[in-house]
């Protein structure tokens, strides 16, 4: 009995491998998202996925399974094996949506996984590939051409993302600059650019929500729909942003408990975009806080990972990751409670289940594959350290 114990901890940690508060914190999302997600899809599913809840639910589930799976596998791989896969996942990528730039999709339709959304893959590949870059060019990095070998590439991806899925593309863009941030480029370029795109953005969706010359570009009827309703909003109608709000009115500071939510049963978006509304609407703002803590606790670590990797590549992945879904985490959030506008964008780890589940998990397993490489680093230095000390005694 003894010694089961040791050997039944370290059989735990061969399997989760890396940042121990990170795999709690993913453990605790995903808890959180099974429960929600049970019990918010009822509408959605069966209006949207014309399936019943009891098996939508199931998907769900074999879903964050498969997520689970990912993450460990992943985990127990060297980061740095990544590095040239990130190319084959980019140019996959870059394939895949300029096929949907062509058919005007977002979405690609596979039989059991159901729609796939390549901007969900090339967000993750994208932000590996520009660590790669940046991290073979660590003795260049201030350079205007590294920038612009950098930047193109964000460009690309952000191009052809962006007609379909702005919030995506920006979410993208936003995630890529930062990480380029992280790696040193020289900030007078990465300034003028950042802020320069701020500006055109925020000009062209005031454009297409206050004018009606404006030229239609993919959805741009959409988009300036969306921030117009957002600025000038009509409390009377049944929108999904108003009883969302509704939802978190209801809610007040502890909720009114697990599975009594009323707003669930009227939104077709209560268990995607929404969900946010609904867990504060059963738990509270405490509950609400409780999840932009989790959240806020899961950068904290990836930036922790981050300085303690000696490795740029390694550094770049956990910096890049952990911001992508900060801050999608917090664009949802945001919408939630009426502060942004729709974007479309689901809560990491607890909306519901699919492609984007995936590509967050394979983003958390890099993550995690970093932490494990930077702890065999540290016990084989404190191996050596404690070798020359006995060698020393003698």
């Amino acid at each position: 009995m003894y010694r089961s114990k040791p050997i039944e901890e370290r059989r735990v940690r061969e399997w989760f491998r890396g940042d121990k508060a990170l795999w709690v914190v993913f453990f605790l999302l995903t808890a959180i998202s099974l429960v929600e997600v049970f019990s918010s899809i009822g509408r959605s599913a069966i209006e949207e996925a014309r399936v019943t809840p009891g098996f939508a639910f199931f998907k769900h589930c074999v879903f964050v399974v498969l997520t689970y799976a990912l993450v460990i596998f992943i985990s127990r791989r060297d980061y740095r094996y990544f590095s040239r896969i990130s190319q084959i996942l980019l140019w996959i990528s870059i394939v895949l949506l300029a096929y949907l730039w062509v058919t005007h999709t977002r979405w690609i339709d596979l039989p059991l996984i159901g729609r796939f959304q390549p901007s969900e893959l090339a967000k993750v590949a994208l932000i590996i590939y520009v660590a790669r870059l940046l991290a073979f060019r660590e003795d260049k990095i201030d350079t205007l051409e590294t920038f612009l070998r950098v930047l193109f590439p964000i460009v690309v991806v952000c191009f052809l993302v962006f007609k379909e899925n702005f919030s995506m593309s920006a979410l993208i863009f936003i995630s890529c600059f930062f990480t380029m941030l992280y790696g040193g480029v020289n900030r007078k370029y990465w300034w003028r650019v950042f802020l320069g795109m701020a500006l055109v953005v925020g000009i062209a969706l005031m454009f297409w929500a206050f004018t009606d010359k404006a030229p239609e570009i993919g959805r741009s009827d959409t988009w300036g729909a969306r921030v117009e309703r957002w600025m000038h909003n009509d409390h009377d109608q049944l929108t999904q942003e108003n009883m969302a709000r509704m939802a978190i009115a209801r809610g007040k500071v502890f909720g009114v408990g697990i599975g009594k939510t009323v707003f669930a049963r009227l939104m077709t978006q209560a268990n995607n975009d929404f969900i946010y509304a609904i867990i504060i609407e059963e738990t509270g703002m405490v509950g609400g806080l409780i999840i932009l803590l989790l959240y806020s606790v899961f950068f904290f670590r990836c930036i922790k990972i981050a300085f303690r990797c000696q490795k740029p590549f390694g550094m770049l992945i956990a910096m890049g990751v952990g911001t992508v879904i900060y801050l999608q985490a917090l664009v949802n959030m945001c919408v939630a409670v009426g502060v942004l506008p729709v974007t479309g964008q689901n809560l990491p780890f607890i909306s519901s289940g699919g492609t984007a589940y995936l590509t967050m998990g394979f983003g958390v397993g890099l993550v995690q594959a970093v932490a494990s490489s930077v702890d065999k680093q540290s016990e084989t230095a404190a191996t050596e350290t404690s070798n020359v000390n006995e060698e020393v005694q003698l």
